[in-house]
């Protein structure tokens, strides 16, 4: 619709334009009053038509911005909230702050201290996975042989007078989102070049992204001041090990590295057998160029990584059949490239249209469904997006992301790739340590094994600096590949080959490379194994459960709105909240002889025994989003309220720490309790 207003309003713009000029002709040859009188009358049904098609399109655009307007004071009333709770706050505010640093305060502290229990139990418990905790001070060598030192850039550019930093492409999404959002002057053609260029955004190169931001004249944001051309910028803080300064290192990017490196003890430790997977939880750090977003974009954040090692021959999965019947919103690349939009998918016949790689890939993707939604994401809105084929690096089987909408759309909080065997493969090139895993024969079998030998002399002399990236993708050849690559070389003696790492393709000779087949006699096999990778970042995921979790509602008097957080007790900060309804010796023995039940039961819980009405009580803690409260009102039985339904039961001391117990932990509902107890009313308790 925009793009058939757009299209109008040009055309229309045009007729306007030939009728003013028809009218100054006909004044400036002194023609007859009645001709032009007829032809302004003309000129103004135009212009009439002309403001009636803008404000169509205005419309059609102010519907979009009428939802981000409201999108964002509904993130202001929930940042607000977030802060004066204490869930976080900018890190050295008494000193301004640090772009991109946050502090988690009680609430926060408790509600991430629950998502990663319940990450633990749900995938390292439940699979049986090894948990290591390796240090956040990473080796450069590490890092050169896992590719973040040559390659972990975004793209810089400086005011040029000022020397502020802003990333390249963020400056250009901006410019391109406010144009189509505001501007109705533009055209269908540029509203469309405009919207490709947000689609193709992460494949432009520096030299892309600065001839765009030169065309459309794109300046500093603060200041107008031109810019510089764009250039990589390497996000990872570098610092030196040891007082010398001769042992350079890195805080690491991720978490993963320690895991690879440590394959060969951990499949010893697993039995020498396969598959297993590996976990850890820990902090990484990203320099960020111009941090935003919140804890969407941050310097130092919690990753919780599973590298789970797979034979590349048998990716099947004994468990899959427990998450092939899951149904959610997945968007295949497909589906991308053709403008569609994300569709509820089984994910068993995903896996068996092949639009899942493999049985392991979809096994994980069912479990971070899971997960996700076991923590109270809405799973309305939530989908696992494919990586694009130029998104992915040239080594990956298949990349999903699961993705989760909020206000500032949609944010990916989870990546499950197939990495093949590039990252053990890369660290026994540079360790010279075979990370390797072995199946042994009951009989001694004779094999074919493809051996591609790349002369690295040949590709040195012409390619230089690319000689390593050029062996990396020769060597990760299929089989049908490198023997297409053969025949092509024997008959012709050069080859094009497309180096993805490169962007680009190079030409291969008879004299750079030899590829064969052998047969020999094995009493086992030797293998790199895949790695299936998911990849959590925490932060992200509970910022939007934040989101997902927050809702206003009125007060009794209907005078002020009141914040909510409907937390699963799952993950609330605080379990249940205790209050003597007025301040009394009896009812505040009884209070804290619940409070010594509670703590003996495990149960995080808030007593106030303040003077203030119960009715500000309930409120305060439903902003905590703790989802129970005991209100003391006698010395043999108390009341329990549940959260949002704002509903309550009666219940004996004696059996009111049991009953919370149950909600808490998940084995009843309140539904389930509500039936099994009194209910109790009273006006004087509601808000």
């Amino acid at each position: 619709m925009e793009d058939s207003l757009r299209k109008a309003l040009s055309e229309q713009q045009a007729a306007v334009d030939a009728q003013g000029g028809a009218v100054r002709e006909l004044k400036a040859s002194g023609a007859p009053k009645d001709a032009i009188d007829a032809a302004v009358q003309e000129l103004n049904a135009l212009k009439l038509e002309k403001a009636s098609i803008e404000k169509q399109l205005q419309a059609a655009l102010t519907n979009g911005n009428d939802n981000a307007l409201s999108r964002d004071a509904f993130r202001q009333a929930l940042v607000n909230t977030l802060e004066r709770r204490l869930f976080y706050i900018p890190s050295f505010k008494i000193y301004r702050g640090v772009a991109g640093l946050y502090d988690y305060g009680p609430p926060g502290c408790a509600v991430k201290s629950n998502v990663l229990a319940f990450w633990r139990q749900h995938f390292v418990l439940e699979e049986n996975m090894l948990e290591v905790d390796c240090p956040c001070v990473t080796p450069e060598i590490v890092l050169k042989a896992s590719g973040h030192v040559d390659k972990f850039t975004d793209l810089m550019v400086k005011d040029e007078k000022t020397g502020t930093c802003y990333r390249a492409d963020h400056l250009l999404k901006d410019f391109c989102k406010e144009k189509l959002e505001k501007d109705l002057t533009i055209s269908g053609e540029k509203a469309a070049e405009l919207k490709h260029i947000l689609a193709v955004l992460d494949d432009l190169s520096a030299e892309e992204l600065g001839g765009k931001i030169k065309e459309y004249g794109i300046t500093a944001p603060d200041t107008k001041n031109p810019l510089s051309a764009p250039y990589p910028f390497n996000l990872m803080f570098q610092t030196s090990i040891g007082p010398s300064g001769l042992s350079p290192g890195y805080m690491r990017p991720e978490t993963a590295q320690g895991i690879f490196v440590n394959f060969k003890d951990l499949y010893y430790y697993n039995g020498n057998k396969l598959p297993f997977a590996a976990a850890q939880i820990g902090q990484a750090f990203r320099n960020e160029i111009s941090p935003r977003q919140g804890l969407l974009r941050v310097r130092e954040f919690t990753l919780a990584e599973i590298e789970h090692f797979v034979d590349p021959d048998d990716k099947s999965h004994p468990k899959f059949s427990e998450v092939a019947n899951l149904e959610f919103l997945m968007f295949p690349r497909g589906e991308q490239v053709s403008g569609q939009s994300a569709k509820r998918t089984v994910l068993g016949e995903a896996v068996s249209k092949g639009i899942v790689n493999n049985e392991t890939l979809g096994y994980f993707i069912g479990r971070v469904y899971l997960f996700l939604t076991g923590l109270g994401i809405d799973k309305e809105r939530l989908r696992f997006r494919q990586h694009l084929a130029n998104e992915m690096a040239h080594y990956a089987a298949d990349c999903w992301d699961a993705e989760i909408e909020c206000s500032y759309g949609w944010i990916e909080c989870v990546g499950i790739a197939d990495r093949s065997a590039y990252d053990l493969r890369a660290h026994t090139d540079k360790s010279g340590v075979p990370l390797v895993a072995h199946e042994k024969f009951a009989e001694p079998r004779e094999v074919e094994k493809l051996i591609i030998a790349p002369v690295k002399k040949e590709l040195g002399l012409a390619f230089k600096g690319n000689q390593k990236m050029i062996v990396e993708a020769l060597e990760a050849m299929s089989e049908k590949e490198a023997m297409e690559m053969k025949a092509t070389l024997e008959s012709t003696g050069e080859v094009g080959f497309h180096v993805c790492t490169l962007g680009k393709d190079v030409t291969i000779t008879k004299k750079m490379l030899s590829i064969s087949k052998e047969k020999k006699k094995e009493h086992q096999r030797v293998f790199t194994p895949s790695v299936i990778e998911p990849s959590f970042g925490i932060g992200r995921i509970i910022y939007c459960l934040y989101e997902h979790s927050f809702y206003t509602r009125p007060s009794k008097a209907g005078d002020e709105q009141l914040n909510v957080f409907r937390f699963p007790p799952l993950v609330a900060p605080i379990k249940c909240t205790v209050f003597p309804l007025v301040q009394n010796q009896q009812y505040e023995a009884v209070a804290k002889s619940i409070a010594k039940s509670l703590t003996a039961a495990g149960i995080s819980y808030k007593i106030d025994i303040t003077g203030t009405s119960i009715g500000k009580r309930y409120a305060r803690t439903d902003e905590l989003g703790v989802p129970l409260a005991i209100t003391v009102d006698s010395t043999s039985s108390v009341t329990i309220r549940e959260r949002d339904s704002k509903d309550q039961i009666r219940v004996s001391v004696e059996e009111v720490a049991s009953v919370v117990k149950e909600v808490t932990d998940g084995q009843s509902t309140w539904a389930d309790v509500l039936w099994r107890y009194p209910t109790h009313s009273s006006a004087s308790v509601d808000e």
